[in-house]
Parts: structure tokens; sequence; C-alpha cells
């Protein structure tokens, strides 16, 4: 496989590293990855948020009712933790009383990552994570992420959702208003581009196919800065 960055995990020749600029963004995220993206992940957005913020915690499994590390930060004083979820009754930064329920504490943001297939499963076996508070966005937001499909237009990218959290949480105070999360969108926007230019290659015929879908994409793509 090559040498791998031990930050990033990519292959040295490709490492995102050097576009990413670790900002606080005043809250504390913690990604919940099923095992299946990160044996296949192709892209990893929730491995580049985690890097990207002081302080994100990555963990890999399936069942987290028993992780000690968790639960350790669940009940952890300090911490209102939340489950970045949609939901009817989910808080959002215009929702009345939000800051005033945080309080002094530090917003600890559980984040799923995985395809939403893979979410769905992650819910199965932890529906425990369903009794948190959920947050979520008022904004009607699209993904920039055209290599990749999602099953509904407003299904958007771990790393896009950290973003777009952040930036809504900012005028309220519950994010860090100094902070400037637009390096999430920088590395994620490279990222793009070289899945883009890479594909582009596959289809030449400069670059081997990985995957048994590769047959699928045989439409050159522009690779324009996004």
């Amino acid at each position: 496989m090559g040498e791998r960055c031990y930050r990033c995990l990519r292959p040295v020749a490709n490492c995102f590293c050097k576009y990413i600029q670790e900002f606080d963004p005043g809250m504390k995220f913690v990604f919940l990855m099923h095992p299946k993206e990160a044996k296949h992940e192709r892209t990893g957005t929730g491995r580049l948020a985690q890097i990207s913020m002081t302080g994100a915690e990555l963990l890999i499994g399936l069942e987290f009712a028993h992780n000690k590390r968790l639960q350790e930060l669940l009940s952890d004083p300090q911490y209102f933790p939340v489950l970045l979820y949609p939901g009817e009754n989910a808080w959002n930064g215009k929702k009345e009383g939000f800051a005033e329920s945080v309080g002094n504490k530090k917003l600890l943001v559980i984040v799923l990552d995985a395809t939403w297939f893979c979410s769905r499963k992650l819910i199965e076996h932890n529906p425990q994570l369903l009794l948190l508070p959920r947050v979520s966005f008022y904004g009607d937001y699209r993904s920039i992420f055209t290599f990749k499909r999602e099953p509904r237009p407003e299904y958007i990218s771990t790393i896009e959702s950290c973003y777009y959290l952040i930036k809504e949480l900012q005028p309220i105070g519950v994010a860090n208003p100094a902070a400037d999360p637009e390096c999430l969108m920088t590395v994620f926007k490279k990222m793009i581009q070289f899945q883009l230019q890479a594909e582009n290659e596959r289809i030449e015929g400069k670059r081997p196919s990985t995957h048994n879908y590769d047959w699928k994409y045989n439409k050159k793509k522009d690779v324009s800065p996004l």
C-alpha cells in the first residue's frame, strides 16, 4: 500500500495535511466512525475534520454503550452533550433558549461518521444516542461533494456538517466567535479536486481501477477550483 501519513492516514504522496490549519471551534467534536467506513473509506471527511479541530476525537466501533472513552465524555460535567442528527425537536442556532441551556458548559457534539446506511446501523446498535438532545441546522444546505452522490440533495458530508454547525452557532456564542472554520472547506475542496483528477486519470488509463464499481464512471469531470 506504500507509506502513509500518520496523521491523515492517506498515502504520503497524496497527503492533505499541508492544507490543514488547526483551529479551536470552541466546541468538542467526537466522531463515531462505523468500522466499514474506517476500513473502506475513500475520502474520509470525518478524519479530515477531526484533525482540523482542536480537541476533536474519533472513535471507531459499532456498539458504544460500553465504550469507556465515550462514556467518560458523556458523563463529564464540563460538557453539554448533543447528537448531531435531524429531528423535530432538535436545537439549532435560531431556537430560543439553546445558548441558555448550554450555559457555561462546552458543547460536546457527537457526530456519526458513516454512509447514511451505516449511520442507521450505528443508531440501531446505539439507541441510547437518541436519548441525547439533538442539534441540527436551520439553513438549507447542499453539498459541493460532486465526486460522491448522496441519497438526497440535503445530505451533506461530515466535514460540511461541522462547518455549517460552527457557522450557525457562532452568532449565539455556543461556538467560538473568533474561530475561522474556512480551513475545513479548504481541505475539503482540495480533496474533491484530487478525487476528480484521479478519476479522470483512471478514465484516461493513467491510473489503475481500484474499486469494482469504477466502470460506472466513464465520463471525465471538470476539476476547476471550487
